[in-house]
């Protein structure tokens, strides 16, 4: 055999066993994230990664997901499957290996596997571990191999089970409920989100979705797959905008031997929404990828626009951040051995990829301005609209700027203020309305908690220039109470958290269309202007009851309509039932036993799975295309009075 052909070997040889994962059950959040939706979400991803990795070293091309009726999910792909031969070091079958031992897989084997997300080894070892069972079936060399586990515990031996024609390899696991508290019930949407995310970063390949549960199931399921890769990603993340210019600028090719594919496109928002990924992982906290290509746009961008004359008549200088404006942009790079920042694998730390990026920005941008000189007219007149628009909003920042606690001024007049002075145990509540904001400065705990009320519906940042944003009262009022400055006009979003007051911000609204309107009014300005305070877990929106209900003595709150079914059934005849439309209907001491006593109410976390999705929902459902949204809430109806 020659050296090159063994090099190609994908065998039991080629795993590597790095540690042991003794702690993964008792420190699941290490590995994860967390124990709650997001991290039972995590352990389907790391499942279709070893899928979209054989597709990457170009060994699959269909990989098929499958939520079963039982809330177990199955993940089945026509890739080489994972080898079975005996592991020389460990003495058991490489299967066995790789699904119970941590850091144990090809993707540590260079020879093996090129590029891979799931280079810090938690991989399908930590999802065995955090399922009651989990059955692996490997389709390989003509024969069927199989092994089922218990919590990570082998159940017997790989065994081979019969004869098949396929290549590939099948694992079914059910999330154990005694780590997954909260729920193990998967959502449809958010896996949808994340494999169409997959099959766009990942064109020629499809991915199939299918939903086995419930009284319809829908077994045909969504298929997934584009041939055009990020072209088709830009467009679907930009359907609810305005195009500036007609067509997607894209490019794909290998610079410094770092594959490079990006693509983005101008439109007619204020908004800048730069999405990256590095090796299909999403990156939401940037690195150096993004900034070559922040670079790249920039340097190439203003020597267009110096050389055109076009900006012979502005009096001050263009910043970055106006060549960004309106911007949708996709950066997708493949890098041998990323360096991440922490488990997470949010931030790319490689220097190398900054300067690939940059340069292969700057090659497509020179050959598409000079190609398309009337696009290159129109995207320059949007950076000097936006130059003077900055210029505007410098005012209104020194506006906000000297309202803040940093340099002096003090607080919004409106703001019941806490006694503590611990950002880690303070919190304050956006509240809707005066009279509601009343109700909740009596019914609050005055040691930690802090009331903010909001007049009527705040300013819809999605469709508002900066200066019009840093203008609005309401808005200048909630950085003013939550003490953060807004930043240089280099990076005009940029937050001081180490000067924010409360490390709970709660948004508390009616719970009716109108409050859930107001909600997301205020969701929308938190992720285009604060988005740091939702990454950071800041965010929380709080669920008043929707109902009371009575009979003689007792009374029990109601969160659902279908909670209070069950307690007009468990009360019986002749119990009443009083629905709160707002806020303002509750009294003190019920808002407090409900909304906001910590020990009783409920609040729910702001989080972002899915930086695109939840660009392109906020996107729609602000814009100003009617039918799309539309169409969005009619298919959410149903949650429209729980979920904000």
């Amino acid at each position: 055999m020659s050296e090159n052909n063994q090099k190609n070997q994908y065998s039991a040889d080629s795993i590597q066993a790095l540690e042991g994962m003794e702690h993964v059950r008792k420190r699941p959040s290490m590995y994860i994230g967390d124990v709650g939706v997001r991290g039972l979400h995590h352990l389907v991803y790391e499942v279709v990664d070893n899928s979209i990795d054989e597709a990457l070293a170009g060994h699959c091309d269909e990989i098929t997901v499958i939520i079963n009726a039982d809330q177990s999910l199955t993940v089945e792909d026509n890739g080489r499957g994972i080898p079975v031969g005996i592991h020389k070091k460990e003495g058991v079958s490489a299967l066995e290996v790789v699904m119970t031992k941590i850091g144990a897989g090809g993707k540590f084997d260079k020879d093996s596997y090129k590029v891979s997300g799931g280079l810090h080894g938690v991989g399908v070892s930590c999802v065995n571990a955090l399922s009651e069972h989990l059955h692996a079936t490997v389709h390989l060399d003509g024969e069927i191999w199989e092994q089922e586990y218990e919590r990570g515990k082998a159940l017997y031996p790989v065994k081979n089970t019969g004869k098949t024609d396929k290549t590939g390899t099948v694992v079914t696991f059910r999330p154990d409920s005694t780590i997954f508290k909260q729920t193990i019930e998967f959502n449809y949407d958010t896996l949808a989100g994340r494999l169409r995310e997959l099959a766009y970063l990942n064109k020629g390949i499809s991915v199939h979705l299918i939903d086995l549960r419930g009284k319809d199931p829908n077994e045909e399921g969504e298929l997934f797959h584009s041939k055009e890769g990020l072209r088709e990603f830009i467009r679907f993340l930009d359907a609810n905008r305005e195009p500036l210019i007609a067509d997607v600028i894209a490019m794909e090719g290998s610079k410094n031997d770092i594959p490079v594919e990006v693509a983005m496109v101008y439109n007619t928002s204020f908004n800048e929404n730069l999405h990256s990924y590095v090796n299909n992982i999403n990156t939401h906290e940037g690195g150096t990828h993004l900034s070559g290509f922040r670079r790249g746009l920039t340097s190439t961008l203003k020597k267009y626009a110096d050389a055109s004359g076009m900006l012979d008549k502005l009096k001050f200088e263009i910043s970055g951040d106006d060549f960004r404006e309106g911007l949708t942009a996709i950066v997708s790079v493949k890098v041998a051995e990323p360096q991440f920042e922490g488990q997470t694998k949010t931030k790319l730390g490689n220097r190398e990829v900054n300067s690939a990026v940059s340069q292969a920005v700057s090659e497509m941008l020179e050959n598409y301005l000079e190609e398309n000189p009337n696009d290159a007219r129109i995207i320059v007149e949007k950076v000097i609209l936006a130059a003077q628009a900055r210029h505007a909003a410098r005012k209104a920042r020194e506006m906000v700027q000297r309202k803040t606690v940093m340099s002096g001024g003090g607080l919004p007049g409106k703001l019941s203020d806490c006694a503590s002075q611990d950002p880690a145990e303070c919190e304050v509540f956006l509240v809707e309305g005066d009279s509601a904001g009343g109700t909740a400065k009596q019914g609050r705990d005055r040691h930690f908690q802090a009331i903010l009320p909001l007049r009527g519906k705040i300013l819809n940042v999605e469709k508002a220039m900066q200066h019009k944003v840093f203008e609005n009262e309401e808005i200048r009022n909630i950085y003013t109470a939550l003490g953060v400055t807004i930043g240089t006009e280099e990076d005009s979003k940029a937050l001081n958290l180490e000067k924010l007051r409360y490390h709970k911000i709660v948004i508390m609204c009616d719970a009716d269309v109108d409050g859930s309107h107001i909600s997301t009014l205020i969701l929308t300005f938190f992720f285009r202007y604060m988005r740091e305070l939702i990454e950071n877990g800041y965010i929380y929106i709080a669920t008043p009851p929707l109902y009371l209900v009575k009979k003689g003595g007792k009374q029990q709150y109601a969160w659902s309509d279908d909670q209070r079914e069950l307690l007009q059934n468990e009360f019986g005849q002749g119990s009443s039932v009083q629905r709160y439309k707002g806020l303002g209907e509750m009294n003190a001491i019920q808002l407090w036993e409900t909304t906001m006593n910590p020990e009783h109410r409920t609040l729910r976390q702001v989080t972002i799975d899915n930086g695109g999705e939840a660009d392109r929902i906020f996107s729609m459902l602000m814009g100003d295309e009617v039918p799309p949204r539309r169409e969005f809430i009619e298919k959410n109806a149903k949650y429209a009075n729980i979920d904000a």
